[in-house]
């Protein structure tokens, strides 16, 4: 089994958006999986896909471009921006 296989169908929740003083990136959001606690774990997961399941059933579909800090968040950029209420729920690695 790959580590590619052991990561996948990781849950993660939808953090914030990506954002600044005054500034804010509605097409780049922060990630935290589960176990995950340091950049290096973190690092592993850069160029994964990540998929948001909305409410209504649409599918949102992203890529982890980096590491978001020390303890193990990422960023991650969708093709369409995640709306609002995305913040604070599940998503997961495909």
């Amino acid at each position: 089994m790959s580590k590619k296989d052991v990561l996948k169908g990781r849950r993660g929740v939808v953090v914030s958006y990506r954002r600044g003083k005054h500034l804010q990136h509605p097409n780049q959001v922060i990630l935290v999986f589960d176990d995950i606690k340091t950049r290096p774990e973190a690092a592993a997961l850069i160029g994964r896909k990540t998929k948001w399941i909305s409410p209504t059933g649409k599918e949102f579909l992203g890529k982890v471009l980096n590491v978001h800090g020390n303890s193990g968040a990422v960023r991650a950029k969708f093709r369409t921006n995640l709306p609002g209420q995305a913040i604070g729920t599940p998503l997961e690695l495909v």
